[in-house]
């Protein structure tokens, strides 16, 4: 009997036990499930704003580079009106009969050339400043490639030129002066970025420039320096001039090259374009 009550002890002790786990198992069931669903919307709540975030970061880095385009265009624009304010405006404006040069305008820096580069040693012939380099260097090449120049003439004060054209009137008269030299404002001389070119043995004689070296070498060259000849075979403005060769910059003089054109072929907005680029 007494072992009968130990038993049935036991069984109840056995089943309360289980009912507690069982319980106990339940409650933590619960409690976890809870947890997870929290921790799951903590989650969501976190990529949520990881999401906004990343969304913001977006916005604020195409903000800063678009700022950082505005600052580059800003850059770029200082950069132009700097260059535009430190070149003539004049030096590729087109003159002969067509845009008068004031007899106050004299280029912003003139140098001299090198004397061995000129037929008369004892000169004063000057160029602009920035066009002394690419023209020195255009004459010592073609020499080095057997087809040597020197300078006649080069920058011309509208004095000077107002001078020589009444020479020339004196000489040859009026009406055939006109057809070969400008008068005062309109000569391109008076810029410091044009030369008349003749060859060593020619002795100054302009007539003969044409069948010299010299002439066929900047015909395919003088591009590349920058330079171009401003009264070629046919223009409206003056006869013939083999020998004077205007600076225009590399762009411009290329592309006349190219495309088979002259300076006074192009319309003024055109040609003034490259004003910017003219010493690049």
């Amino acid at each position: 009997m007494p072992f009968l009550y130990l038993a049935v002890g036991l069984g109840v002790a056995a089943l309360g036990a289980a009912g507690y786990f069982s319980h106990a198992l339940s409650v933590t069931r619960g409690e976890f499930a809870s947890s997870t669903i929290a921790y799951e919307v903590q989650v969501h709540d976190l990529e949520s704003q990881i999401t906004e975030l990343h969304a913001k970061l977006k916005s604020e880095l195409e903000r800063s580079s678009e700022y950082g385009r505005e600052i580059e265009s800003l850059n770029s624009d200082v950069s132009t009106y700097e260059k535009l304010s430190k070149t003539d405006r004049e030096l590729l404006q087109k003159y002969s009969n067509v845009f008068f040069l004031s007899e106050n305008f004299v280029p912003s820096l003139l140098v001299p050339i090198d004397p061995e580069l000129l037929v008369r040693k004892d000169s004063d012939s000057q160029i602009h400043s920035n066009i002394k380099k690419p023209l020195e260097n255009m004459m010592r090449n073609a020499t080095h490639q057997g087809a040597p120049i020197l300078v006649l003439s080069a920058y011309r004060s509208f004095g000077k030129q107002a001078g020589l054209k009444a020479d020339y009137s004196v000489t040859y008269g009026k009406g055939t002066a006109n057809q070969f030299s400008a008068d005062q404002g309109y000569s391109e001389h008076q810029l410091g970025s044009t030369v008349d070119f003749t060859s060593p043995q020619d002795n100054g004689n302009l007539d003969i420039f044409e069948k010299s070296p010299g002439f066929a070498w900047l015909q395919e060259h003088a591009h590349e320096y920058g330079f171009t000849l401003s009264y070629t075979k046919g223009n409206t403005f003056f006869q013939y001039e083999p020998w004077h060769w205007r600076f225009v910059g590399v762009q411009l003089a290329t592309k006349l090259k190219n495309e088979g054109k002259n300076f006074y072929d192009l319309d003024q907005r055109e040609i003034s374009e490259y004003l910017v680029t003219i010493f690049d």
